[in-house]
């Protein structure tokens, strides 16, 4: 079997650190290819913690564990008393491996087994940078395991009839792409939609770039375009796709594969190919990183010359450009807001707040993200801060309103 994982339990000291000392993380160590993998669970809620698992070559600790840190966060932004969904604590898995290699399965079921204990009792996961939803419910199946949520099920009234309505939902889709592809997308095109109205400026006629054309980046780019904006460039890793007129966004997600890269066949005349990096500096209002973390660092903020910048991605900016951006009056809307809205509709659906239908899932996508950018860019406007910080100051009021309704293992 593969080596188990090295497992880091905190005295009750270490938690009274900060938010940022996680309450567990382990690594380990694949036997057959000597890959290692990551799992830090930053806090619980309930007995339980969420978080995607992402595989990519150079996957590193630490960034699982800024990555759960966030989900932390992320989940108490969605905090309603009255709602049926009580947010879970924060966590993240990883591994270090690139997902096209031919070994990236086995390594991937072979983690799942590793992590057993956690999946079947602290850890709901579900698709992150590298991984579809599809690959991890087939490892899921080949581990051994009944689910990659099957955690939170002692946590619901009737497990029966919420693991039912969820299916209900993954069966969903809408012109061709699966509604759980769209959610996220639709809650990041929302957030860039929420901040255009708030500003006074005009859909029509603002220009899109996107960096990544897989789940989050190819929804947020259908959204977008159907609100009446343009997306004039995609990137994917074979390069960036401009168009200054707009791009046939329909035509470029058809023409997608599995892992979010557009078949050149499906290009227009006037769609011109460019360098890997040219969605950076596409001129265009509206930028949206949604492909790797750390996209936009201290030397590349120079480059954007956009207006807005939605974090799709989880960590796109690096923190040393965030105030450079600021400083030449570019605002970032935060991933845990942004993108934020495919982990709220998993919960929203699991424990029956909305039905498995479409226009209700996007409804109440779209108004909860637009209430939360809102109170954000309200809030860092009156406190003169960033909206990160402003963000990240909501999310621990409501993560004390949490804790205090519903305890804390940190």
């Amino acid at each position: 079997m593969s080596t188990g994982p090295t497992v880091n339990r905190l005295c009750p000291s270490d938690l009274a650190a900060g938010p940022r000392t996680p309450l567990l993380h382990t690594t380990w160590r694949d036997h057959v290819t000597g890959r290692s993998g990551y799992l830090v669970i930053d806090g619980l809620v309930r007995g339980v913690a969420s978080g995607g698992l992402r595989m990519r070559e150079g996957c590193t600790l630490a960034e699982v564990g800024e990555l759960a840190a966030g989900m932390s966060l992320k989940e108490a932004l969605h905090y309603d008393a009255g709602a049926r969904y009580v947010p879970l604590g924060g966590a993240k898995g990883g591994i270090d491996c690139d997902p096209a290699e031919p070994e990236a399965y086995g390594i991937l079921v072979r983690y799942l087994r590793a992590m057993t204990p956690y999946v079947e009792r602290f850890w709901t996961t579900g698709e992150d940078l590298g991984l579809r939803q599809t690959d991890i419910d087939r490892a899921v199946r080949d581990a051994g395991l009944t689910s990659s949520v099957q955690a939170v099920f002692p946590l619901l009234a009737d497990e029966a009839e919420a693991r039912a309505r969820l299916a209900a939902a993954f069966a969903v889709e809408d012109d061709s792409i699966g509604l759980d592809e769209l959610v996220g997308g639709c809650g990041v095109a929302e957030a860039v939609l929420t901040a255009l109205d708030r500003d006074g400026v005009p859909r029509r006629g603002t220009r899109v770039a996107i960096q990544g054309m897989g789940t989050m980046g190819g929804a947020t780019a259908r959204f977008l375009d159907r609100a009446g904006l343009a997306v004039v460039a995609v990137a994917d890793a074979c390069g960036t796709i401009a168009n200054p007129d707009g791009l046939d966004v329909e035509a470029l997600l058809a023409a997608r594969d599995s892992r979010g890269v557009v078949s050149r066949s499906a290009l227009r005349p006037g769609d011109a190919r460019l360098p890997g990096d040219a969605w950076l500096a596409t001129d265009a209002e509206v930028l949206v990183p949604a492909a790797v973390s750390y996209a936009i660092g201290p030397d590349d903020q120079a480059r954007v010359t956009a207006r807005y910048v939605a974090e799709a991605a989880n960590l796109p900016v690096v923190p040393e450009a965030e105030p450079l951006l600021a400083a030449r009056g570019i605002t970032v809307l935060p991933d845990i807001v942004a993108n934020s809205g495919t982990n709220a509709w998993w919960w929203w659906t699991l424990f029956g707040d909305i039905g498995p239908a479409a226009e209700e899932a996007y409804a109440k996508v779209r108004s909860s993200i637009r209430e939360l950018v809102t109170l954000v860019l309200d809030r860092a406007a009156a406190e003169g801060t960033s909206p990160r910080t402003a963000a990240r100051a909501l999310a621990h009021g409501r993560l004390a309103e949490l804790t205090a309704a519903h305890g804390t293992y940190r």
